[in-house]
């Protein structure tokens, strides 16, 4: 990677770092945010994309196309090229967009001047939040270089979103919808249970996406995840463990040792971002390739590495999973997902798990049958409905 590529990168995350930091509210702030990277990427349009609901994306913010259009254009999941890049999670990179399959062209935007087109999801963690596009007049096709740029902004602006910066910029980012709900799901592990719930969320915040000093973070990131894996380790020098049990933690442990995954971290940081987001943009393109493999066994090792980054970004924040709040009586655990270790963690005390996701092979599920605790999972909407 060149090194001149590398500070261009660098030098755009900090002056996005800068503006985030300014105070405005949230819409100045996605204004400001999209001038500058058109200004940086050389490109005369910058838009964000984000969803008012999961089915429907809306305008919130451009440079570039008619200002008019924001907040009244909306684009259903799939629909468009933006809709296909939300829905794909992603990159749609082409030098004539109105040829592109999927195309659609919205009139009140103004874009059919333009005929380059990269678009890249905003995502953080699995959760899709939106879509960052740039075009330009010119034909041509985006380098890799910049599809790998745009992606560590769209990044970087997930984080932001998380941390409810652009709180206040419509309808579209408000809180979301309050209601009754009836939770479905599947059954992972036989059994009954009643109790309190109680939250499991391994999720760090990063409040610094963006890093001055390269070689600093990548120092962090280093002794980090020889941290982990020594904890790893000591997790499979148990004895109390059984033959089941040790076979989860063998293969969580591959993963741990993976230096793949230790060198895609290493270059996200190389272009700019701290370790912690480092950490969650490996995690998330991870999510997007894992999901999108069709053998349901290579799709639940994606649970492992959830896992995995969960603990190494608390061990980089040192922000351990005690918020302050005492587990009830009876806990009932609610979670998107969890992998083995954290289970075993929290052990027989629980009366059950209730997952989002989860699947009846997954390391998790061997962990609930060996522990003869209920498991419920893909119970869609679990956590979002207690908001």
């Amino acid at each position: 990677m060149p090194e001149r590529s590398e500070s261009e990168s660098r030098k755009l995350l900090r002056r996005l770092r800068d503006t985030l930091a300014a105070g405005a509210e949230g819409q100045a702030r996605l204004d400001r945010i999209v001038r500058l990277i058109a200004q940086s990427m050389g490109s005369e349009v910058c838009s964000i994309y984000l969803f008012r609901d999961p089915e429907t994306l809306e305008l919130c913010a451009t440079e570039g196309l008619n200002a008019a259009a924001v907040h009244k254009t909306r684009l259903k999941l799939g629909e468009g090229l933006v809709g296909r890049v939300a829905r794909s999670a992603a990159p749609v990179n082409t030098g004539n967009a109105p040829a592109e399959k999927g195309f659609r062209y919205m009139p009140e935007t103004g874009e059919e001047i333009y005929s380059s087109f990269l678009g890249v999801p905003i995502r953080r963690v699995g959760e899709r939040l939106g879509v960052l596009v740039v075009q330009s007049r010119e034909a041509r096709t985006f380098s890799e270089d910049e599809v790998y740029g745009l992606e560590v902004v769209a990044m970087v602006l997930a984080e932001m979103t998380e941390l409810g910066a652009f709180v206040g910029a419509g309808d579209s980012l408000g809180v979301l919808h309050k209601r009754p709900v009836t939770i479905r799901g599947g059954t992972g592990q036989e059994g009954t249970a009643e109790g309190h719930v109680w939250l499991h969320e391994p999720r760090v915040v990063v409040t610094n996406p963006v890093a001055d000093d390269p070689v600093r973070e990548t120092e962090r990131l280093r002794a980090a995840v020889q941290q982990l894996r020594v904890s790893v380790d000591d997790l499979l020098s148990a004895p109390t463990l059984d033959k089941d049990q040790r076979q989860v933690l063998e293969a969580y442990r591959m993963f741990a040792h993976s230096r793949g995954w230790a060198r895609r971290m290493e270059e996200d940081i190389a272009r700019g971002l701290s370790a912690e987001a480092a950490v969650e943009k490996e995690q998330s393109a991870a999510r997007a390739r894992f999901e999108q493999v069709p053998d349901a066994y290579l799709r639940d090792r994606l649970h492992d590495i959830d896992d995995l980054s969960y603990r190494l970004l608390r061990i980089l924040t040192g922000q351990g999973r005690d918020t302050g709040a005492q587990m009830p009586a009876g806990p009932v655990l609610v979670a998107r997902n969890i992998g083995p270790a954290d289970l075993l963690d929290y052990g027989r005390k629980l009366r059950g798990v209730v997952l989002e996701e989860g699947s009846v092979g997954s390391h998790a599920a061997i962990v609930a049958r060996a522990l003869a605790i209920p498991l419920v999972i893909h119970a869609k909407g679990t956590r979002t409905a207690r908001r």
